[in-house]
């Protein structure tokens, strides 16, 4: 079986948009952690956040990612926040080889206030603020050997963006076997 590529980054670095996009080209099963867990839980993340609180959320998202990682062969986008957990860096390790897609503050802050459901979270003054602890937090965890794509430089088109991916993720992810 060949190993799973997971996506980690901040939220709004396009681990879901280029996750899915890779999968399709690749011919791989896509699975998007949030996603699951929303369906699972029948909420959005800020919905559980607010409920439950984020150690609940973050235990939820372990789990969900030891099981989407357990089928194998998959493409995988992850939470914005799965990489800061030392237990969700050693599946992914063990498990496939982690794509870094990175942003600069000002993308991501774009980005994730545009989308409707991510404006609640960020409703309450100094969400900018928190977003930019959050982001050097998330760049103080260990990155280990994995390629970083940095999403503010030019690639051209999608296919030579691709081939960058699928080469650099190739050196690291020799097949285990058909």
């Amino acid at each position: 079986m060949r190993r799973n590529i997971v996506m980690i980054g901040m939220m709004g670095a396009g681990k879901t948009a280029i996750g899915g996009e890779l999968a399709r080209r690749l011919h791989r099963p896509f699975a998007d952690t949030d996603a699951e867990i929303e369906r699972a839980a029948a909420m959005s993340i800020p919905e559980i956040f607010a409920r439950d609180g984020e150690e609940f959320f973050r235990a939820r998202e372990s789990e969900v990612l030891g099981r989407v990682l357990a089928t194998g062969n998959s493409v995988v986008s992850t939470g914005g926040g799965a990489w800061l957990r030392p237990e969700n860096r050693a599946r992914i390790g063990e498990s496939g080889v982690s794509v870094w897609l990175d942003c600069d503050l000002e993308t991501l802050w774009h980005r994730v206030r545009q989308r409707p459901r991510q404006r609640a979270r960020h409703a309450m003054g100094g969400a900018r603020q928190r977003m930019l602890h959050e982001r050097a937090r998330r760049n103080a965890a260990p990155k280990r050997a994995h390629p970083k794509h940095d999403r503010q430089k030019r690639h051209g088109d999608q296919r030579k963006l691709d081939r960058r991916l699928t080469r650099a993720i190739a050196r690291r992810n020799p097949p285990t076997g058909c």
